[in-house]
């Protein structure tokens, strides 16, 4: 696993949106933007996002938090494929096919991080490492001349930078992208931080209209008017690209006045950074804990959002508990759960119904025609 990383300064992009908050120099459209409603009800369209997104591009598919020590696995089903991470003893991440090399079986049942140096299948017990390795089975005498080295696990391509573990089912996957923007989450020290909880959402929308809600923040002061929306009251946002990713910054402008941007933590507690990855992964960085949301579509109008919340360090009392207690709850299920989530999937209802040909977006909502114009490009 990565060390923690610590730095003085933000990066000079995330200095730069700092900068533009301070100034009041929020990013907005030019003008009203639309989206075909089948953007998000077309099977066909949904086919081709899954093809050309989902399974050729680079994913993120866990933070590498979830495996903190060497000899860990855990099985991820959540992409279409049964799937492994682990952490072997190195403390290198892979991620494997979960398909015991014998007899296809599936290697580790269940969801839960599974400690230790061998992974047993089930059926006959061969048995793994947890860099894929086979090293050992019943009655090998059985197999004669059977290359060991032959029938490791599948294994596909894979990078953790930044705190965070991408993998791709395309072989020859160009992971540059995913290291540029590590660089910049290292800032957060990602690499370092404690998982405190994880949760899996089943929600009823296209995967799209989730990554909506975190592409603009004309709807914070309204939807979540009872939970976070005072927090952000006057916030200024701006953002920017690394790659095919989106960033951004929001923030008071008189928050910052007078002060010395390059003072990290001060920036931090002011300022809320949030990362959008394509195809589908959302980051909000908050000024002492991070949540992480993978989509994982399944259906035109179905997507599995599994929610990591990151936390400097493993709670050491029943005070320090209560507080990540409350603050998981306040997101997981309120912010996230009970009004993102329950938006996307009334407006799922919404397209579907075929009341609305096209959505609609003001100057404050670019982000989401710049992020399906980004899906476009991918599908041509």
């Amino acid at each position: 696993m990565n060390a923690p990383v610590s730095f003085p300064k933000p990066t000079p992009g995330q200095l730069a949106l700092a900068e533009k908050v301070a100034r009041a120099e929020g990013g907005m459209a030019s003008g009203i933007t639309t989206v075909p409603a089948s953007a998000y009800t077309c099977p066909d369209r949904y086919a081709a996002e899954r093809e050309k997104l989902f399974n050729a591009q680079p994913v993120v598919i866990a933070p590498s938090s979830l495996l903190p020590d060497r000899n860990m696995a855990v099985p991820h089903d959540g992409f279409g494929k049964p799937l492994l991470i682990t952490r072997d003893g190195d403390g290198k991440a892979h991620v494997f096919m979960n398909v015991c090399r014998h007899r296809g079986t599936r290697l580790v049942e269940g969801q839960d991080v599974q400690c230790g140096a061998r992974m047993v299948c089930p059926y006959h017990a061969w048995t793994f490492s947890t860099d894929g390795t086979l090293i050992g089975l019943p009655r090998s005498d059985a197999f004669p001349g059977l290359d060991r080295a032959a029938h490791g696990l599948v294994e596909l391509a894979s990078c953790e930078t930044g705190g965070l573990i991408w993998f791709s089912f395309k072989a020859q996957a160009d992971f540059s992208d995913a290291r540029t923007l590590g660089a910049d989450l290292d800032a957060f020290g990602m690499g370092g931080l404690h998982l405190f909880r994880r949760k899996t959402h089943d929600v009823r929308a296209n995967w799209k209209l989730v990554m909506d809600a975190f592409l603009e923040s004309y709807h914070v002061a309204r939807l979540h008017a009872k939970t976070i929306g005072p927090f952000f009251k006057d916030g200024v946002t701006a953002g920017d690209t690394i790659g095919p990713h989106r960033r951004s910054a929001v923030g008071r402008a008189a928050d910052l006045e007078g002060r010395d941007l390059s003072d990290w933590p001060m920036l931090r507690s002011f300022v809320t950074y949030a990362y959008q990855l394509l195809p589908g992964t959302v980051i909000v960085v908050s000024p002492d804990y991070v949540n992480i949301m993978t989509l994982m579509p399944q259906a035109v109008d179905r997507v599995l959002v599994e929610d990591f919340m990151l936390i400097p360090e493993a709670p050491a009392n029943d005070k320090a508990l209560d507080h990540w207690e409350r603050s998981w709850t306040l997101l997981d299920g309120g912010v996230f759960g009970s009004e993102d989530f329950r938006a996307a999937a009334l407006g799922q209802e919404g397209l579907a119904s075929g009341a609305i040909d096209h959505i609609t977006m003001g100057t404050l909502e670019g982000g989401i025609a710049e992020h399906n114009r980004t899906v476009e490009d991918y599908l041509k």
